[in-house]
């Protein structure tokens, strides 16, 4: 199943996600919605959050082609199998920074530099409910952290200064706008947030 992705303005956003207290078959098939949605939408990560879901899964997906480091083409990540679903992730350690252009599916066409870490070791629970941690570096790292951040009800908006603010001000105006008109179609017809 596609789910319609839920853009800036949207409450939902904001919501802080509820741990996933067993891996069921529901939780499972989330995934692999929040995947076929990703991938339509071609993103490199979506939150339940995005979708209206409260459940703490979030999924990522660095293509081989973007997980490197510099010209020589040396893959940053190569034992990190993708796409990487995570339940309930917890940051567990950072490490060094960088600096770089980052998008959002929530945030359609807009771009501003975010500061995050270079590396990240996390643990989380994979789709068969077993601990697990992956340590990520570069892209992977700042998509971990972007996907974790959407789970805590963090967003884009958040990394803006006030000038950027005020340059985005139309775009992000006409988000909210688009946001209030899905949640009033939303609730005439609930349950409706499916494409």
């Amino acid at each position: 199943m596609i789910y319609e992705i839920l853009t800036y303005g949207h409450p939902a956003l904001r919501k802080k996600a509820e741990p996933v207290t067993d891996v069921s078959g529901e939780i499972r098939e989330l995934a692999a919605d929040l995947l076929s949605t990703m991938r339509r939408a071609r993103g490199l990560g979506l939150a339940a959050s995005q979708v209206g879901r409260p459940e703490a899964v979030c999924v990522i997906e660095v293509p081989p082609n973007l997980d490197v480091r510099d010209q020589s083409g040396t893959r940053e990540n190569p034992d990190v199998s993708m796409p990487l679903v995570m339940i309930n992730p917890e940051l567990v350690s950072s490490l060094g920074v960088q600096e770089g252009q980052e998008g959002c599916l929530s945030f359609p066409e807009i771009f501003i530099t975010v500061k995050r870490p270079y590396e990240v070791a996390v643990r989380y629970l994979d789709i068969k409910g077993r601990t697990a941690q992956v340590v990520g570096r570069g892209l992977l790292a700042r998509a971990i952290m972007h996907e974790m951040e959407h789970l805590a009800g963090v967003l884009l908006v958040d990394h803006m200064s006030p000038v950027q603010k005020l340059n985005l001000a139309p775009q992000l105006r006409k988000l909210k706008k688009a946001a209030k008109k899905n949640c009033l179609k939303q609730a005439a017809a609930p349950g409706k947030t499916r494409k």
